[in-house]
């Protein structure tokens, strides 16, 4: 199950983000899927703490073939594909590889490598896909605001995962919260 919320969250982030225009949150611009790439995050961690590290790059490699064909299958530029594919490999690289090393509970983990691989998904994304160097698609003026936008959703998401990670945990495992 793990694995399949992992990369439907891909799938559905593309789909999102291609559907819908993006949400401008004061001087923030912030892609509809931004919403669903900080779950993704967490989900990885999830199916690494399933299945190890060496078999999370098999599932990290079937996730980046599979958003690269639905994001080309859904009109974009060659360009924003290869851009995704490169952000997507750097950040969920540096998440499995900050979760596998830190020696801290699930949640900060969690907390801990998803802002590190968010916030190099947001830079490497916006810079490489949407600024003059990539597709075009944002002025050098709006760049930083659209990175801070992405990091800031992420962040939230992060978070909010973190906060619910170990009551679900506990849930699931049929011990109370305070355990």
């Amino acid at each position: 199950m793990r694995i399949i919320l992992y990369l439907l969250s891909i799938i559905t982030a593309n789909v999102v983000t291609a559907g819908f225009a993006p949400l401008e949150l004061g001087v923030f611009i912030v892609p509809m899927g931004t919403f669903l790439i900080g779950a993704t995050f967490i989900f990885r961690d999830l199916v690494q703490n399933k299945y190890g590290r060496k078999k999370t790059y098999i599932f990290i490699a079937v996730a980046l073939i599979l958003s690269g064909v639905v994001s080309y299958l859904l009109g974009d530029s060659l360009w924003i594909v290869f851009a995704s594919a490169v952000s997507f490999l750097i950040a969920e690289t540096t998440d499995t590889e900050i979760y596998t090393r830190l020696k801290l509970p699930m949640n900060l983990r969690i907390l801990y490598s998803g802002l590190v691989g968010g916030l190099f998904d947001s830079i490497l994304f916006v810079v490489l896909g949407l600024s003059p160097l990539g597709a075009g698609f944002l002025p050098w003026e709006a760049v930083p605001a659209a990175i801070v936008g992405q990091v800031i959703v992420k962040t939230l998401i992060q978070g909010l995962g973190a906060a619910l990670i170990n009551p679900i945990h506990a849930l699931v495992k049929g011990h109370s919260v305070t355990n």
